[in-house]
């Protein structure tokens, strides 16, 4: 165990950075997962932290899973693992993990073909964007592209909306529109007023295999340029009368669809 006290010590300072700045992991390629939840959905993946990090207090009573996850553990007084924290209420323990090369975030070559994708088009809220990740990594999606404009992937927020969705998905920002094209999937885009009943697609109009779906904007909807990409648009009904449903609730219901029924 490593005892770090001083405020200024570089892995202290980072550890601030990668909690606090949502863009931070684009330049260190590393990740702060806090919390006992975050960091078993990391360790059930099968992957390894490169560092373990402990408040004082939470020690003694961590399980062995956690202290032996890591090659290395630290340990910060109470107070200062409070500082760094990103949380209104600090967990007192949390991983920092290098994402693999293989999850390259901002390399849009690692783009897959063929495989049940979500494309993010400028959806701005934290909170949605985890949301969707969650929904993609239950529905069986494999895949989640982001268009520049929507919140950062690996920010702590979505991290921890997401609930260790991430750690099963292949995700890749600054996407844009045309690159959708080459993908060798058929791509549905939603919409709050126009467009085929999700519910009553059938035979006539069965949703693709592997499918696509595209989200957008929690105000503006999808853009044009992008909803021309797509073999179809698909709204939800609402007999309760509402004028529209959260992005992350619509998601939801359209990977649940497209996984479950009505596949070609």
């Amino acid at each position: 165990m490593n005892l770090i006290t001083s405020r200024d010590n570089p892995l202290v300072k980072e550890l601030r950075r990668l909690s606090q700045d949502s863009t931070a992991y684009r330049k260190t390629g590393r990740v702060w997962l806090e919390g006992d939840h975050l960091c078993r959905a990391l360790l059930k993946r099968g992957l390894v932290p490169e560092q373990a990090i402990f408040a004082q207090s939470a020690l003694e009573n961590a399980t062995t899973q956690l202290t032996q996850a890591a090659p290395r553990n630290t340990v910060l007084p109470d107070a200062l693992f409070s500082e760094i924290s990103g949380l209104e209420s600090a967990s007192k323990m949390g991983f920092v993990w290098t994402i693999p090369s293989s999850t390259e975030t901002h390399s849009t070559s690692s783009i897959q073909q063929g495989v049940p994708t979500v494309f993010l088009d400028r959806i701005q809220d934290a909170g949605n964007v985890g949301s969707i990740l969650r929904s993609a990594s239950a529905f069986g999606f494999k895949q989640v592209l982001a268009r520049k404009g929507t919140a950062a992937l690996w920010s702590p927020k979505v991290l921890r909306a997401a609930m260790g969705a991430h750690f099963g998905l292949h995700l890749v920002e600054g996407v844009e529109p045309e690159q959708l094209a080459d993908l060798r999937i058929g791509w549905l885009s939603t919409s709050s007023h126009q467009g085929l009943f999700l519910h009553a697609l059938g035979a006539k109009n069965p949703l693709p295999n592997p499918c696509g779906w595209i989200f957008g904007h929690e105000g503006q909807g999808v853009s044009h340029e992008v909803a021309q990409l797509a073999s179809t648009t698909v709204q939800i009904a609402q007999p309760g009368g509402e004028e529209s449903l959260n992005v992350a609730s619509a998601a939801a219901i359209c990977m649940h669809a497209s996984a479950t029924v009505g596949q070609a």
